[in-house]
C-alpha cells in the first residue's frame, strides 16, 4: 500500500540498564525520535492514511481526539506540510479558553488547523457529520481520519514499523521475544500484531491500556484486524489468542496520573535521559517496569519498549504536580 514518506524513519533503538537483577535485557525504540512536530507513533498510521486522502483528491482533513491528543497535532503538522486544510474536533469537558490554551492545543492552532471543541464523543460524531456535509455543500472533498488513525488503512504504518525492528534485530544480533506499548485507540497495536502473524515471527506483543478495559480493546483490535485482512484480501484470521491486554495500570483514568506514576516518569528521567509523557508511555512504561521487577513476565529475557510519543502532553497541571518530586534538587536563591 502507498505511503509518504513525513517521519524520520528509522527511529533507533536503545539499551536501558534498569532491571540488572531480573534478568532481563531491556531494550527501548524511540518512536518519540520521528519528527518534532510530527513526532510518535502516530506519524506513522498517517503516512498510510494521508496518502490515500492525497489518491483520492480530497482537500480537507478531518479527525478528532481529546483536548491533548497527540494524533490532532500530527495531523495538523501533515497537513500543512501537504497543503491541506485540516480540521480538528476535539472533546473535552473542562474547555480552556484561547488565552490559556497549552501542549499540543497550542501546536494545532500554530499549525493551521481549524478547531471546534465539544464535550463527548457523541458531540463529536454529530460535528463531524455537520462539518462534513458544509463542506460538500461548498463543493469540497473532506476525508475523514478516526481517532489515532486507528483503522485499517493507518495501522499499516505499524506492520512496516515492525519489519523496521526486524531489520534492526539482524544488525544488533538480538531477537526480541516481547515487544511492549501503550494502547490507546488500537491501531498500533492490530499493525504489529497483524505483521507478526503474517511473517510469522512468534514474538509476543504486549499493551498496556491508558483507558479502556482489557475487553474493548481486544474487540476494537480484533474489529480492525479483520478490516485489514479484507483491505489486504488475505486468507489470515485471527483471534483473542492474538490480542495480549493488560488494564491493570490504567490508574485513575485517561491522561490522569496518580503519584507514583509522576514519581516513576521523574525517576526513569533522571537514570536514563528518557522522558516518557503522563498519558501513554508514562503508564505502560510503569506497568511493564512493574511487571518486570515482580518477575510475571520471567519467561522473557530480549524486551522491547516502545515509546509513542507525547512530549507535548506535558500540561503545567502536570508539570506543578511532578514538580514536588525533585524538590530536593532545587536550590532557590537566597
Amino acid at each position: 500500500m502507498r505511503h509518504l514518506n513525513l517521519a524520520n524513519l528509522p527511529t533507533p533503538i536503545r539499551k536501558l540498564d534498569l532491571l540488572p537483577d531480573q534478568g532481563v535485557n531491556l531494550w527501548i525504540k524511540r518512536d518519540d525520535y520521528s519528527g518534532v512536530e510530527l513526532s510518535g507513533n502516530k506519524i506513522r498510521k498517517l503516512e498510510f492514511s494521508l496518502a490515500e486522502c492525497q489518491e483520492q483528491g480530497c482537500d480537507y482533513v478531518i479527525t478528532r481526539g481529546a483536548i491533548q491528543s497527540n494524533h490532532c497535532r500530527a495531523t495538523a503538522a501533515a497537513c500543512a506540510q501537504l497543503g491541506l486544510k485540516c480540521i480538528l474536533v476535539l472533546n473535552t469537558d473542562n474547555p480552556p479558553s484561547l488565552d490559556n490554551i497549552e501542549g499540543n492545543t497550542f501546536f494545532d492552532l500554530a499549525l493551521g488547523a481549524e478547531v471546534y471543541l465539544v464535550k463527548d464523543k457523541e458531540a463529536a460524531t454529530k460535528q463531524i457529520s455537520e462539518l462534513t456535509e458544509q463542506l460538500k455543500a461548498a463543493g469540497h472533498k473532506p476525508y475523514l481520519i478516526p481517532v489515532g488513525a486507528s483503522n485499517a488503512v493507518g495501522s499499516n504504518g505499524y506492520r512496516r514499523c515492525l519489519d523496521e525492528i526486524v531489520e534492526q534485530e539482524k544488525e544488533m544480533g538480538v531477537d526480541f521475544d516481547l515487544i511492549a506499548l501503550a494502547v490507546g485507540s488500537g491501531g498500533t497495536y492490530a499493525g504489529l500484531a497483524y505483521e507478526n502473524v503474517y511473517r510469522k515471527l512468534g514474538k509476543k506483543i504486549l499493551g498496556f491500556a491508558v483507558c479502556d478495559s482489557t475487553e474493548i480493546f481486544t474487540r476494537d483490535i480484533l474489529a480492525i484486524l479483520e478490516d485489514m485482512t479484507k483491505l489486504e484480501q488475505s486468507k489470515l484470521s485471527f483471534g483473542e489468542g492474538d490480542v495480549w491486554i493488560n488494564d491493570d495500570y490504567i490508574g485513575l483514568g485517561y491522561a490522569l496520573s496518580r503519584d507514583e506514576e509522576l514519581a516513576f516518569i521523574m525517576e526513569i528521567a533522571a537514570k536514563t535521559g528518557v522522558i516518557l509523557d503522563p498519558c501513554y508511555s508514562g503508564k505502560a512504561f510503569y506497568g511493564l517496569h512493574t511487571e518486570l521487577t515482580q518477575g510475571n513476565l520471567s519467561d522473557y529475557k530480549n524486551v522491547l519498549f516502545i515509546h509513542t510519543g507525547g512530549l507535548a502532553g506535558w500540561t503545567a497541571e502536570a508539570r506543578k504536580r511532578a514538580s514536588k518530586f525533585v524538590e530536593n534538587q532545587w536550590h532557590d536563591q537566597d
